[in-house]
């Protein structure tokens, strides 16, 4: 897969891509980066699409937003500019994980199919994130919203931390790898920190990007892996009963956060079906 790059929504953004077809967008979180898709995008080129997976705005190599803008509404607004600056028409599919999953429900409607892993709509996300044991699991999110968050995620093992409690037994070597080349730079790390700050307005909204349209816009298949570590399976639960009419939410059994690593030929299969093939 060959690194490219697009100017859209004000930001130079470097994606991986590969195959050649509909456009199917693919969206990594925290803290990972586009390599998080190695497994899923030369499947999708096998049937037909042209995947294409952005290292979201602040990772390197795509430049740190001048607007300093990371809230849901940015990063929709980006999804917006990168489908049109790629080319993609009413035939384009998206897939998010984590953090990538929150522009795959504001924007679902504007794709002919979506899937979102990891993180259930925000309805859903909400209704259980303060609940005691999800409490401690999202300590994280909390320490991100202080002075220490930056000192704290560069220490020696933070990252490696996450990865293990989030996926338990899975080797997250290589993945760290990639993530120490976008994230290594103290800028760099801050920006992935920016998403936390905004999400609980730590940082307010920067107003620079239309409003997300409240709910999900299009069906979506929802895959949660039932071993989740970092967002405990019982919020999947309630992700079916405010997803749209004609959508799916499924577990994956022996999975943890980081699904479609861990297993990525049953989350393969589960994709591909949804999407189809390329048309």
């Amino acid at each position: 897969m060959e690194i490219r790059t697009v100017h859209a929504n004000g930001v130079e953004f470097s994606y991986l891509a590969v195959g050649e077809g509909p456009l199917a967008l693919c969206l990594h979180g925290f803290p990972d980066t586009a390599h998080t898709w190695r497994h899923l995008m030369p499947a999708l080129a096998e049937r037909g699409y042209r995947a294409v997976a952005p290292f979201m705005r602040g990772y390197a190599p795509t430049e740190i937003p001048s607007d300093g803008a990371y809230e849901a509404a940015a990063l929709a607004a980006d999804v917006r500019a990168l489908h049109e600056e790629l080319g993609g028409g009413d035939d384009a599919v998206i897939v998010g994980h984590d953090w990538g999953a929150f522009p795959v429900y504001a924007t679902a409607g504007r794709f002919r199919r979506a899937v979102a892993l990891a993180v259930p709509p925000p309805a859903a996300l909400m209704s259980g994130f303060l609940a005691y044991e999800q409490f401690k699991r999202s300590f994280y999110v909390f320490l991100f919203q202080t002075g220490l968050a930056e000192a704290a995620a560069s220490a020696p093992g933070f990252l490696e931390g996450l990865w293990r409690d989030w996926s338990p037994g899975y080797d997250p070597a290589e993945d760290l790898v990639f993530v120490r080349r976008s994230l290594g730079e103290p800028a760099n790390l801050s920006a992935a920190i920016g998403y936390y700050r905004a999400m609980l307005g730590t940082t307010p909204p920067s107003g620079r990007h239309p409003d997300v349209e409240p709910g999900v816009t299009g069906p979506v298949l929802y895959l949660h892996g039932a071993r989740d570590g970092c967002l405990g399976a019982e919020l999947a639960e309630g992700a079916a009963a405010v997803l749209p009419d004609g959508s799916r939410a499924e577990l994956v059994e022996d999975a943890g956060h980081f699904l479609h690593l861990e297993r990525p030929g049953e989350v393969n299969r589960r994709v591909l079906d949804w999407l189809g093939p390329a048309r």
